[in-house]
């Protein structure tokens, strides 16, 4: 049972120190809960202290013996609800942080991955509950660490979330930002998904804003597909679509808000999940 004792240290090293990397800066974990749209807003800050307190107990029962098994139950369950978690942003077609380790990885085949290879640890890890650790299960613990990371990290490199449009460069959009600016100095360009929570929720916002300045609606998806969601949402806005619209900008994922000049220079950008972020980009380029 030494590769079980083995298990069990690693899991509980990998749950400790994201334990206490989400208390560091607690504030963006629970950002990146509030990204994943599964729980209503009021809830996320308990959610996120349950994470966070799950981890930590599991974390110590992992490495109490006579507790092993609860503490291989705990983290099974903690890593089956992240994987839950992952698959639903993914079927949405969301791109968000994953609030994993990492905070410029997004949710995608790393952080799955990685996911599903510390499941397996923690399954392992709760055979031969109450066999007393040995010496030599620390090194094998942190190979089994090193492993796993050695893997996420290589389908990282391809994982990363994008930064965002930089300030000052143009805008690609496939089309003449000209075009939609009718004559005046700025433009928003309101990125949304029809499989988003979040973008319906802010969809009224985004047609609101359109009083002060233009504002283009931008999809990845069908065409025909955003337009009969904008058309149960009785929303009339000019949309474009089109496969690459977020890799052409660095858009990280829905909702997002970039505001152009009229030439299609960028000039602010942010997430736009409440009306309160939409309501601070303008406020900050005088819209």
């Amino acid at each position: 049972m030494g590769w079980s004792a083995a298990a069990a240290l690693a899991v509980a090293g990998v749950l400790a120190f994201a334990a206490v990397g989400k208390l560091r800066d607690f504030g963006r974990f629970a950002r990146a809960v509030l990204g994943y749209q599964i729980v209503p807003d009021r809830m996320v800050p308990a959610v996120a202290r349950i994470v966070v307190t799950a981890e930590l107990l599991s974390a110590v029962l992992l490495v109490v013996p006579p507790a092993r098994v609860w503490g291989s139950v705990l983290a099974v369950a903690l890593f089956s609800a992240f994987l839950i978690g992952m698959g639903s942003v993914l079927r949405r077609g969301m791109r968000v942080p994953c609030g994993c380790l990492q905070a410029v990885e997004r949710v995608g085949a790393a952080s799955l991955t990685r996911t599903a290879l510390l499941l397996v640890l923690a399954v392992l890890a709760g055979f031969g509950a109450g066999t007393p650790f040995e010496v030599v299960q620390l090194p094998v613990a942190a190979l089994l660490v090193g492993a796993v990371f050695a893997v996420a990290w290589l389908i990282s490199r391809r994982d990363a979330l994008p930064p965002g449009p930089v300030v000052g460069r143009r805008f690609e959009i496939g089309a003449e930002v000209s075009d939609f600016a009718g004559g005046g100095d700025r433009v928003l360009f309101a990125y949304i998904s029809p499989l988003c929570g979040a973008c319906r929720s802010v969809l009224p916002d985004f047609r609101a804003a359109a009083d002060l300045l233009p504002v283009v609606l931008v999809s990845s998806s069908e065409a025909g597909e955003v337009r009969d969601y904008l058309a149960e949402q009785c929303i009339d806005l000019p949309v474009v679509t089109g496969p690459d619209v977020f890799e052409a900008n660095g858009v990280p994922g829905p909702p997002y808000a970039v505001v152009t000049d009229g030439s299609g220079v960028v000039l602010a950008h942010s997430g736009a999940n409440r009306p309160e972020q939409l309501a601070v980009l303008l406020a900050d380029v005088g819209s």
